[in-house]
């Protein structure tokens, strides 16, 4: 038999799973979490952007600078890591600075470090909207990622995207291969496939994964774990009743178009007899106005008010006794 486990050891294995677990963590940072990504307040016109080296609306330097690196503010010295060494000097400012990033356009911090790790895995590297395809540099907002499809978005394209994505490009669930349900769907192509079918030479599945996709190589997902739509078609036969008549399915559109004509017909045949009775209304007020009018002028006819400004006089015009 196994020797029981001690209990320092399984102190020991549990630590060690843990730190396994955090270095895989720090490898992997969410992109909204990412400094390079981070929220960040103009000292000068106080509008909410991205972290950058320069205001997207003013172009004014800000007084404290975030590393898109290590998303620090302020460089303690604390090791010999600094390219500029300043001993004894906590550095803020520009004085803590090394660089610009080409991609996230933010400050890296003068860190070794940093400077030579940055460039490498910026995250928002090949950062473009997939849905008005704008970069880091047309916009002044964060970038974010897609939840099904894993796909970069803006922040004024985010919540529209989401809420569409799940929408396959097809009328069906059926595999585009076969005639068969399919069990998995890849959110970048919005195509389904079957067990047979989502097997790749080219894409090699890892263990413990969903197979990648056979087109693109993304990570499928099981179909009956989203909230898939089909594609809705909003013309043609697909609008009529599935027992149509015609041999080629088109008898009650053609109905259906029919009557929407005649019911316009009525509709503008009523909005014209409305129109008529509105006109006849206004004729009856414009003849009650006029004889209103001329009544009461009848009644301030004899109403004396003496010389006022209103009739073009004035009190300096006065003559004086």
């Amino acid at each position: 038999m196994p020797k029981k486990k001690t209990g320092a050891r399984k102190k020991a294995e549990n630590r060690r799973e843990r730190e396994k677990q955090i270095r895989a963590s720090r490898a992997n940072i969410d992109l909204a979490k990412h400094p390079c990504n981070a929220s960040m307040e103009c000292d000068k016109c106080q509008r909410r952007q991205k972290n950058r080296a320069f205001c997207y609306f003013c172009n004014s330097v800000q007084k404290l600078p975030i590393c898109a690196q290590c998303g620090k503010t302020k460089c303690m010295m604390k090791s010999s890591d600094c390219v500029i060494k300043h001993a004894g000097v906590y550095s803020t400012g520009l004085a803590m600075v090394g660089a610009i990033c080409d991609f996230c356009e933010a400050w890296v911090c003068h860190g070794r470090k940093c400077l030579s790790t940055h460039a490498c895995i910026c995250p928002l590297a090949d950062a473009e909207c997939i849905e008005c395809e704008r970069s880091v540099w047309d916009h002044g907002g964060r970038i974010f990622a897609c939840s099904f499809c894993h796909n970069f978005l803006c922040e004024d394209d985010q919540f529209e995207h989401q809420a569409s994505c799940q929408v396959l490009e097809a009328e069906t669930f059926k595999c585009v291969s076969c005639n068969r349900l399919g069990q998995h769907s890849c959110l970048r192509c919005k195509a389904c496939f079957c067990d047979d079918h989502v097997r790749s030479k080219v894409f090699k599945q890892e263990k413990g994964k969903e197979p990648p996709c056979p087109k693109c190589g993304h990570e499928t997902q099981q179909t009956k774990d989203l909230s898939m739509s089909t594609r809705s078609l909003k013309f043609g036969r697909q609008t009529g009743n599935e027992d149509a008549d015609g041999a080629s399915g088109y008898d009650a559109y053609w109905k259906s178009l029919s009557s929407s004509k005649t019911g316009d017909a009525g509709d503008r045949e009523d909005e014209y007899d409305e129109y008529e009775a509105d006109d006849d209304d206004e004729d009856d007020n414009d003849e009650g106005g006029k004889y209103s009018d001329t009544e009461t002028t009848d009644v301030f006819s004899n109403l004396n008010l003496g010389r006022t400004y209103a009739s073009g006089y004035a009190h300096y015009e006065e003559p004086e006794d």
